[in-house]
């Protein structure tokens, strides 16, 4: 990689724009500042210069020019002054207004300037205009180029540029000056590149805002996940018990058998002296001076009362001791695990009834076009909404807990209204309405409401036109198409990392076996498909599916997610169905 410096320009008065910060606007989940600093990652130093920006890594310095405020010119001296003690022959000068920035359009710039030799290469916009804010200089004729202006401030970038440039097209460098350019800008990041299923996951993992930490009682609360270690409070046991039914004894035996006897959560029995016995059943608290516990079939009482050890028996202590599952402080579960029935027994069982969690996600369902009807009879062009109702369970089986569902009609403002009144829930599931024809408006509705994407689209049949994004207020947008299985199988496909974003949870395993006949199910993009679980183990997939009901799914095990142009054997993920 070319060793190179960088002059990221993260001031100005944004004039166009009425003052606003405009490095800091975010398009496509990324701040445009966040844009330029990823294109330029990994070279040499980097300086960016403008308003402090706490949350900037340590490693990127930060200046002003003096006085701020005066011009790209005199920015760039600020930001090269930072970089005086830098031997990098080369400086990346860019702007940070260019959402679509890349690392490739940075490398192409530096291989025109290592063939050229120019003094310096800029990029040209894809109308042609150069962009002399997006450049690589020579470090000498940059400086070179500042010593020979009178002054530097609110001086033009083209007071700067020397006779021995080259200029390089490039596509992607757009940028964006004025309200209606962030517009366009957004919608063209709504309709990037669809990611992969395990990109997607990933991603909402990573960069999903976490739900509030708060504490309450673990049984209510299924579906959350620790927000902090969860420790026990008690031993476990909290006393030494009888692990089986049998006899409490004192010494090597024979023993003299008591008339007593120890019940679980009875009086415990007075304490044994050496050579004597007592009954005892599982859970009881065995009496002092008790050396173990012989069970049931490895004894017998002789006819004076006398308990004898059976001849050939295995020797073994039938006692539970005191703290040998848990001692107080002991770990019962790591931040981050899912609050299951098993979680919630396990705390108990320490006398542990209330935690820190996040969660459980709560969500609204949104079904979405005039043509769908859930009651009554059907109308002339209206269809059964078929899904609907059991979305509920299938969000139950990821813990997300549904908190009402609502029917949207086909109207110019629904969605707007929809994103704005969802502060009262986590996660927005909103089925149809996601593709590119007339009615679908919700991505329109996306832009204008700001929303972060996180996921445009994903590389996936069916469920390719699902978009995933993030209101500012924090509100998980699912928009599932309207294709009954599609909606389906991505819900399934993308639920569980949607919890696992907004809660901390740790990411599920992933259950996974061969796929016997691959080759018939494969296409050229991965796909999911139904599938039936094989006699001999793995699954068997359905090479035929119909989508527009779920009537495939019946007598189904789950779906697999087969990757394109798979082989026979090959190891899928299978995703179960909670139906």
């Amino acid at each position: 990689m070319t060793a190179a410096d960088a002059i990221v320009l993260a001031g100005g008065r944004a004039s166009r724009m009425g003052g606003v910060d405009k490095p800091a606007i975010v398009i496509g989940g990324r701040s445009m500042l966040d844009a330029a600093l990823s294109a330029v990652a990994g070279r040499g130093h980097t300086v960016v210069v403008g308003p402090h920006r706490p949350e900037l890594k340590p490693e990127i310095r930060q200046v002003r020019e003096v006085p701020p405020g005066s011009g790209p010119v005199a920015a760039i001296d600020a930001g090269l002054r930072a970089l005086a003690g830098s031997t990098a022959p080369l400086v990346v000068v860019l702007a940070a207004d260019m959402p679509f920035l890349t690392p490739a359009a940075i490398n192409e710039l530096l291989r025109h300037e290592a063939e050229s030799g120019a003094e310096a290469v800029f990029a040209a916009d894809e109308s042609g205009r150069p962009q002399y804010l997006i450049g690589v200089w020579r470090r000498s004729a940059l400086n070179a180029a500042l010593a020979e202006l009178d002054s530097l401030i609110n001086q033009p970038m083209k007071a700067l540029v020397p006779a021995d440039t080259a200029i390089v097209c490039l596509a992607g460098i757009a940028d964006c000056d004025t309200e209606d350019e962030v517009r366009k800008a957004r919608a063209r990041a709504a309709d990037t590149t669809p990611l992969t299923l395990d990109e997607a996951r990933n991603t909402l993992r990573d960069n999903l805002t976490r739900l509030t930490i708060y504490r309450t009682d673990l049984p209510s609360v299924r579906g959350a996940a620790l927000a902090a270690p969860l420790t026990a409070a008690e031993a476990l046991p909290r006393f030494d018990v009888s692990a089986m039914d049998g006899y409490a004894v004192a010494g090597d035996g024979p023993w003299r058998l008591r008339r007593d006897i120890g019940f679980a959560g009875g009086q415990r029995p007075v304490g044994l002296l050496p050579g004597e016995a007592v009954r005892i059943a599982t859970g009881a608290h065995v009496p002092d001076g008790t050396t173990t516990v012989v069970r049931d079939e490895f004894v017998r009482v002789g006819a004076d009362g006398t308990l004898h050890r059976l001849p050939d028996t295995p020797i073994r202590d039938d006692i539970r001791r005191r703290g040998e599952d848990r001692s107080p402080g002991d770990l019962v579960a790591p931040e981050g695990t899912p609050v299951t029935a098993a979680l919630i027994s396990a705390a108990a069982s320490v006398e542990v009834t209330e935690a820190a969690v996040r969660g459980p996600v709560r969500a609204r369902i949104v079904m979405t076009g005039d043509e769908i009807r859930s009651e009554g009879p059907l109308r002339a062009g209206q269809t059964r909404d078929s899904i609907g109702p059991i979305l509920p369970d299938l969000l139950a089986g990821s813990g997300i807990r549904t908190v009402d569902r609502v029917h949207l009609r086909d109207t110019p403002n629904g969605f707007d209204e929809v994103l704005a009144a969802a502060a009262d829930c986590d996660l927005l599931v909103i089925v149809g309405a996601t593709g590119g024809g007339a009615a679908d408006q919700l991505r329109g509705a996306i832009t204008r409401a700001e929303a972060r994407v996180l996921v445009p689209r994903l590389r996936l049949r069916p469920g390719g036109s699902t978009i995933v994004a993030e209101t500012p207020g924090g509100t998980t947008i699912l928009g599932l198409p309207g294709n009954p299985f599609a909606a389906v199988a991505t819900l399934l496909a993308l639920a569980p990392a949607i919890v696992e974003g907004r809660t901390g949870a740790h990411p599920a395993r992933t259950p996974s076996g061969p796929l016997h006949n691959a080759a018939d199910v494969s296409g050229p993009v991965p796909r999911i498909v139904p599938a039936r679980i094989a006699p001999t183990g793995g699954w068997i997939g359905d090479p035929t599916v119909r989508t527009a009901h779920l009537g495939g799914l019946v007598d189904r095990d789950g779906l697999v997610v087969v990757p394109a142009e798979a082989s026979d054997g090959v190891s899928v993920e299978f995703l179960l169905l909670p139906l």
